[in-house]
């Protein structure tokens, strides 16, 4: 009979998904309840970036603009994330809780955004009786910041509660199920709405939107039932000073270069960022290319990204030093950019697709090396793992956005000045726009380099051991 159990056991830590991330700290059944509340966080990006998006543009004909300005206020928060994270860190209830009332808040917060944003997103299209002209832009505003902050704060302390829960050895593993989870959450969100909106009114957009906040408040109750281990505080406890958040700042930052892997982080997440809302505008308008023929970029990136994976994953267990492959992804984005840049000319579509995969592939060694880093750097006392996870996401989501509107707007600029002369004949070309966006990011690498350059010197001065079991990552090692 033990014999037969522990076969048993072996067989499911070996064929069921993600069962090697359990442990005696974090059980599979109370670590995929936990993973729930990425479900929500997915089911919220996809209203925001996708439906909603769309529904405004076509359904409700509310400008680009607004609409632009609307998807990108979420953003706003981003910022805030390390300073959520550290509040979670130092929270002080009689109870014992940390993360728990920051899940339940932001929680909170995402049900009301999602709740009233279909009645706002009404009033912004023009269906409007009476009130203010100004009114469907404001509460729209704020329900976009609604749900935002929600999401923000939800994940922040959900990621942290994982971290705390697993073991060093698990940590990552706990961390790519909750990835996943993302992941899953928006593909299913995304076919669920899109057949619920079929057959487009604002009763049934009311009903589909209400319909997902409820289920955000249901889904995010599951996942953090009893999940965080209390011990209960005395009130001497709870009175005692907490530590500011300066002061938290400060250590984290002594913790070996935090705030240059940050600039770093952000300066490439800005780089390879850029050009995502125009490669396939840039294949179809330059190069002529179909619509299923742009569709294959987003295969090729995938593609590029989970080869540099793969190469990062060898390199790792071969002792190389993160921030050494982190120069190594940004030289492959430069490479890739030059050849995107040179597919115009050249009228060469298979440059423009290796171009695309390469640009997969440096991202992925770059996240992977950046997060490695990250994840090995020494911490002091006051920075504990909420600050840590929310300065990262900060800095890598407020990155991520800036860098999509920047490009964006700059290619839009550059295309109307080369169109009316200014810019002389030679550059009065549709692809002039996309080459300036594309030369800065070549720039923005160049810019990030020579930011990583001391922490390759202090790599090379003062060698870390990979802290990572036997070199091997998973999906934990990209940024959510």
């Amino acid at each position: 009979m033990i014999v037969t159990r522990c076969m048993v056991k072996k067989l499911s830590t070996t064929f069921l998904p993600f069962a090697d991330a359990a442990s005696e700290t974090l059980p599979l059944p109370q670590l995929l309840r936990l993973a729930l509340f990425q479900v929500s966080v997915g089911m919220a990006t996809v209203m925001l970036l996708g439906t909603l998006n769309r529904v405004m543009i076509v359904e409700l004909s509310v400008p680009a603009v607004i609409v632009a300005v609307m998807i990108a206020l979420p953003v706003l928060i981003a910022p805030f994330r390390a300073l959520l994270g550290f509040r979670s860190d130092t929270h002080r209830s009689a109870i014992g809780w940390k993360r728990i009332p920051f899940l339940w808040f932001g929680s909170l917060w995402q049900m009301g955004g999602l709740a009233v944003m279909p009645f706002a997103l009404i009033v912004l299209s023009g269906d409007q009786t009476m009130g203010p002209a100004w009114a469907g832009e404001v509460l729209a505003a704020l329900a976009f910041l609604m749900t935002g902050l929600g999401m923000h704060m939800t994940q922040t302390a959900g990621l942290a509660l994982a971290a705390d829960r697993a073991t060093d050895e698990t940590r990552p593993r706990v961390v790519a199920l909750l990835y996943v989870m993302f992941l899953i959450g928006m593909g299913i969100s995304a076919l669920i709405v899109g057949w619920l909106l079929r057959d487009f009114s604002a009763l049934r957009l009311v009903q589909v939107v209400q319909g997902a906040a409820l289920l955000t408040l249901l889904i995010n109750l599951v996942a953090l039932w009893k999940q965080e281990h209390v011990r209960p505080m005395s009130a001497e406890e709870r009175a005692a000073p907490r530590p500011r958040f300066a002061e938290a700042w400060a250590d984290f930052a002594q913790g070996g270069d935090a705030g240059r892997l940050l600039a770093v982080v952000f300066l490439g997440t800005m780089a390879f960022n850029m050009q995502d809302v125009l490669l396939e505008p840039y294949g179809g308008e330059i190069l002529g290319l179909s619509v299923s023929a742009t569709t294959l970029l987003t295969a090729l990136w995938a593609a590029g990204a989970l080869a540099g994976f793969a190469l990062a994953a060898r390199w790792l267990a071969g002792g190389l030093n993160p921030h050494r492959m982190a120069s190594r992804g940004i030289l492959v984005g430069i490479a890739a950019f030059s050849f995107v840049i040179f597919a115009a000319p050249m009228h060469s579509p298979p440059l423009f697709y290796l171009g695309a995969g390469g640009i997969g592939m440096g991202g992925g060694l770059f996240a992977v090396a950046t997060l490695t880093a990250a994840m090995t750097m020494p911490a002091g006392g006051l920075a504990g793992r909420g600050l840590a996870l929310g300065a990262w996401g900060a800095a890598q989501a407020t990155a991520a956005g800036l860098s999509i509107a920047i490009g964006g707007a700059l290619r839009d600029g550059v295309n109307a000045l080369a169109q009316s002369g200014a810019l002389g004949a030679a550059l009065d070309d549709p692809a002039t726009g996309y080459s300036v966006v594309y030369h800065l990011e070549i720039g923005l690498l160049f810019a990030t380099l020579i930011v990583l350059g001391p922490l390759v010197r202090l790599s090379f001065l003062h060698p870390q051991t990979n802290t990572l079991e036997d070199g091997k990552i998973g999906l934990a090692d990209f940024p959510t």
